[in-house]
């Protein structure tokens, strides 16, 4: 038996959104970049979570995190908001329920 060095184990499936999810996710970034608040997103797969970032601009850190963790939906809910510097701003069971953080009247232009 020889050892075959391009093979590779198969990667073990990550956590990833369902169509619905995504669908509202883009939503509400379609919503945030028309109001100029947002202007990139990126999307990651982890063995144990799924995670919407977004971004003011690109070379930044993420504005926002959307973290979709399945093993803690029987207990705090699989859904949280984590903001810039890594605290959770929002858990929830339900993904509308989160999201309902970036509601229009919640921000507001300081001059």
């Amino acid at each position: 038996m020889a050892f075959d060095p391009s093979y590779a184990a198969p990667r073990q499936a990550g956590v990833f959104f369902e169509r619905r999810e995504l669908e509202r996710l883009l939503r509400l970034y379609g919503r945030m970049v028309a109001a100029g608040e947002w202007r990139d997103y990126g999307m990651d797969s982890l063995p144990d979570a799924a995670v919407f970032s977004v971004f003011r601009r690109t070379a930044e850190a993420p504005l926002y995190r959307i973290e979709k963790r399945p093993s803690l939906a029987k207990r705090q809910g699989a859904w949280a908001i984590v903001g810039e510097g890594g605290h959770i701003l929002r858990r929830g069971h339900e993904l509308d329920q989160v999201l309902r953080f970036f509601e229009k009247g919640r921000f507001k232009v300081v001059d």
